[in-house]
């Protein structure tokens, strides 16, 4: 999925730590033959060549969850989540390489090649299937395929009697049991690059998802404008708000997908979001030359204080 995954877990033994570790690799690198962009044989990257066909196409069980919970996620976010947003990625992957803006001419043909509602699914015999709708639809799961693959491989261990464990892909981590003696993996979040930014604080996280989302690490500047790598799927572009997004959710899907989501929508709205799947949020933003800052009511009770 063109990231490193990280595991920390506590067994009784090497050999079973050795044991856990390579199945949750082999889960892992199943599901990103399933679901990674990157590879082009992969089961989604042959639904996206399908792309305007008007062909309904099997789906695996895995590539069915996440892109019906990606549905649901974008019918709630009003679009600002879509993974139908690859052609808007690759043109703006391009545009960072280069220094350059896509002219508008380029940018209009990659819009109306994405857009949530041009991708169905129905549920059919026991199975579901998919059409995309327009040609030159291309689907970029990055926003939620990560952390499915986290959740997968914390099913992994937990089917082999392993409860602690904090498994992590970029921004991405999934904590489950403690260590022995601790009330939870204590992480650090909130980390803003700027200057006058409120002090990291650390998170307390047992059997929960937690999703990191901001342009700390990945941005380019072209013509004096800080871009984010995250793309606003509203404008093809990627965003300028400068924005550190922190979710802890029931899983690891969810954080991802809401992570992506909250970084698109106004900060109010989207608390409201993180609401409806009774997930937590921190939100920290850079407007003009002030630092705002808004969290969830629920938030703080994750925090991990002295």
């Amino acid at each position: 999925m063109g990231l490193p995954f990280r595991l920390v877990l506590y067994t009784p033994d090497g050999a079973t730590a050795t044991n856990a570790a390579e199945a949750v690799w082999t889960r892992i690198s199943d599901l990103n033959a399933i679901l990674s962009d990157y590879e082009a044989e992969s089961e989604l990257s042959r639904l996206s060549r399908s792309a305007g066909t008007g062909q309904w196409i099997a789906l695996s069980p895995d590539l069915a969850h996440v892109l019906t919970t990606a549905g649901e996620v974008s019918r709630r976010s009003t679009g600002a989540f879509d993974v139908t947003v690859g052609p808007e990625v690759q043109l703006w992957r391009r545009a960072r390489r280069q220094r350059e803006l896509p002219s508008p001419e380029v940018l209009a043909r990659a819009r109306e090649a994405t857009g949530w509602t041009n991708l169905l699914l129905r549920h059919r015999a026991s199975a579901w299937e998919a059409q995309l709708v327009r040609p030159g639809m291309r689907l970029d799961l990055g926003g939620i395929a990560k952390g499915y693959a986290l959740d997968e491989a914390a099913k992994v261990l937990r089917g082999r009697n392993l409860p602690r464990f904090l498994i992590s892909g970029s921004g991405d981590m999934v904590a489950g049991e403690p260590p022995p003696g601790e009330s939870g993996w204590r992480i650090e979040v909130g980390v803003f690059d700027v200057t006058n930014a409120p002090p990291p604080r650390f998170v307390s996280l047992r059997n929960v998802g937690l999703a990191t989302s901001g342009d700390t690490f990945q941005r380019a500047e072209i013509g004096g404008v800080r871009y984010s790598h995250i793309v606003n799927p509203h404008t093809g572009i990627g965003l300028t708000d400068h924005r550190l997004v922190t979710v802890i959710a029931r899983n690891g899907m969810i954080a991802d997908a809401l992570s992506t989501a909250s970084s698109v929508l106004e900060p109010k709205v989207a608390l409201k979001l993180a609401n409806e799947f009774q997930a937590e949020l921190l939100i920290l933003r850079e407007p003009a030359d002030s630092i705002e800052e808004l969290a969830s009511p629920g938030f703080r009770r994750w925090l991990n204080t002295p």
